[in-house]
Formats: structure tokens, sequence, C-alpha cells
């Protein structure tokens, strides 16, 4: 199973979405305060079934929000970040060499998120 876990950062508090193998599935933006670092987990959690906006086929549909988009970065990869029903990035995806282990990467969020526990990681002294 899956685990979100907080981390205090040197400007605020950041979560990542780790799988059960504890690799790192998605990670979030940085947040000023824990209780919004929280909302965005729940952010994560109520649009993880989301569909998905193919950006790097020619004339997409542009799909309305709550979804995920997946394009390719400036080294050639494919990448994910999920928009929440506002179009506030919630979570965002490394860089895949294939569009098929990006999109795993976002079946593996619907997958773990939904019941994944949250884990604060206590700051490094």
């Amino acid at each position: 199973m899956g685990k979100f876990v907080i981390k205090e950062t040197k400007t605020g508090f950041k979560f990542d979405l780790k799988a059960g193998n504890g690799q790192v599935i998605a990670s979030s933006q940085i947040y000023k305060a824990i209780s919004s670092c929280k909302s965005g987990i729940e952010s994560v959690r109520n649009n993880c079934l989301s569909p998905v906006e193919d950006q790097t086929a020619e004339g997409y549909e542009v799909l309305k929000n709550p979804k995920f988009e997946v394009y390719t970065d400036k080294a050639g990869e494919f990448r994910f970040r999920l928009k929440a029903r506002n179009g506030q990035i919630v979570a965002v995806g490394e860089g895949y060499k294939s569009m098929k282990s990006c999109l795993n990467g976002i079946a593996s969020i619907g997958k773990n998120a939904p019941e994944a526990p949250v884990a604060i990681e206590e700051a490094k002294k």
C-alpha cells in the first residue's frame, strides 16, 4: 500500500505520494502551512481518477479540470501533472522515457492515493 509523506522544507511543507515499494509516484508544490499541504493531499485523493489529457498528441482535445495533463519536457521525457477542479496543479510526476510508463504512474496514483495513510517525516537536524 502506498502512503503520503509530508516533509518540512526550508520554505514550508511538501508531500510525496510513495508506492508500496517506496518509489515516489508524485510530488506536490511547497505549501506555507502544513494544513494547506494536507488539503493538497485531499485534493489528490478527490481527483486521482480524473481523465487524461494527452498534450503530446497533435490537435488534442482540451478537457475540463480536474484532469491529468501528459506532456513532454525539454529533455523529451513524458511527464504528468494533476490539476484540481480550480485549475491548480496539486501533484506532478517525474520524467518517464515512455508514454506507457507515464500512464502507469498515473494509474498508480489512482490505485494508491484513495486509501494511502499520511505520515509526517521529521525534519533532519
